[in-house]
């Protein structure tokens, strides 16, 4: 069977407004496309990203009870606030995170969104597992990728949040690589208490991790997964 063609970009280091309105952009193309009964080749987008410190929240956060610090003090530790339309709650975005916004039109695909978070969760278990040997797992009745959730302490190296509209998807994984984990000190992540977060080169002890392989990998994974094959985004159609 033929495989599904996504479009991949790889935006490098962009604000957070910036990249949402991007994914706004492509999201109601697709959107509009199936209104209009158009058909294309391309099942949608994938979207890389590195963003600069900030804190999201989706619409059904609660941000006075998950955002612990003031206004005051995000200004001065230099990290922005800002309210989306993906689900999930509260969460950190920065440098050394690894972001993946896949923009599908699940016509595609299939009509389930479940099936769908949970493919999106296979993606960074068969990354982790692949490449480096250690085991992301499932904790029930949350999303997400997480390490020791049946002995012990969990720990939380991905979380997921989207939005999906007329079986569209946006928003996606964010995935801390090299990240500062003291930004999740000032949060209650993703609404849940008594959690820990981790980052892979916390799991691996290492002072680095080559940012540009992992988004290699994880790449592959997406590819693997979701059985696709990637063409590059035309500069035109970028920022």
């Amino acid at each position: 069977m033929k495989k599904k063609i996504l479009s991949f970009e790889d935006l490098g280091k962009k604000e957070y407004q910036e990249t949402w309105k991007y994914q706004k952009k492509l999201f109601n193309d697709i959107i509009q496309n199936k209104i209009n009964n158009i058909s294309t080749k391309k099942a949608g987008y994938l979207l890389f990203v590195e963003h600069p410190h900030v804190y999201t929240i989706g619409k059904n956060g609660k941000k006075d009870n998950h955002l612990l610090v003031s206004s005051d003090f995000l200004k001065k530790i230099n990290v922005s606030f800002c309210q989306t339309d993906r689900g999930g709650d509260i969460t950190y975005h920065g440098p050394g995170q690894l972001i993946g916004y896949p923009i599908l039109n699940m016509d595609y695909f299939f009509t389930d969104i479940h099936k769908y978070l949970r493919l999106l969760e296979e993606v960074i278990i068969h990354f982790l597992w692949k490449n480096y040997e250690i085991k992301g797992e499932r904790k029930k009745g949350k999303t997400g990728v997480w390490f020791n959730v049946k002995n012990g302490k969990s720990r939380k190296i991905c979380a997921i949040g989207i939005r999906m509209s007329r079986w569209v998807t946006m928003h996606g994984f964010a995935l801390n690589v090299n990240t500062d984990l003291q930004y999740f000190k000032h949060i209650i992540p993703c609404g849940i208490y008594n959690q820990e977060v981790t980052s892979l080169k916390k799991e691996l002890k290492l002072n680095y991790i080559s940012f540009q392989e992992v988004k290699n990998m994880v790449k592959k994974s997406f590819q693997e997964i979701f059985d696709i094959e990637f063409i590059n985004m035309p500069k035109k159609l970028g920022f």
